[in-house]
């Protein structure tokens, strides 16, 4: 039997761990069950994909994602101000803090307080990894064609 390697359309099994560079531990499968996804069906961002493909089941590789490759940057425009008086009166507001917000469309956007004084609330709606560099640790269990052929 011909070891299969990741390539479009292939089923993967794989626990993987995303860090911060600084060491903090952001997700990782490792000691619980594996991620199992079709190479191109989203799960993963394509950036990462890319440096899957090639691998065989038993392959154990750690990858060094830019925030380009990752999460982005931060973009400054995605910080807010708000009036203090926006928000109740009795709602603790401190850094750190995630609030929910509705966009234009209604979706729901959650934001992070960054900073709160007694006239405004500044509010970062940046993805809270944009402009971080990233680690990616992952081994693969196995890969295999689709079995629907596809």
């Amino acid at each position: 039997m011909t070891n299969v390697s990741v390539a479009p359309a292939t089923e993967i099994s794989l626990h993987f761990s995303l860090s911060i560079i600084d060491g903090d531990l952001v997700d990782s499968t490792f000691g619980g069950k594996p991620a199992n996804f079709v190479f191109g069906d989203g799960s993963l961002l394509p950036s990462v994909e890319a440096k899957l493909l090639g691998l065989t089941a038993g392959a154990k590789e750690t990858f060094i994602l830019e925030p380009q490759d990752g999460f982005g940057q931060r973009n400054p425009l995605n910080i807010q101000r708000f009036p203090r008086s926006q928000f109740s009166a009795d709602m603790v507001l401190e850094e750190g803090l995630v609030i929910s917000f509705a966009d234009a469309a209604r979706a729901e956007v959650p934001g992070v307080v960054s900073e709160v004084s007694d006239e405004d609330v500044m509010v970062d709606f940046n993805h809270p990894l944009a402009g971080r560099k990233l680690s990616f640790r992952v081994e693969i269990l196995s890969v295999s064609a689709q079995a629907d052929g596809k």
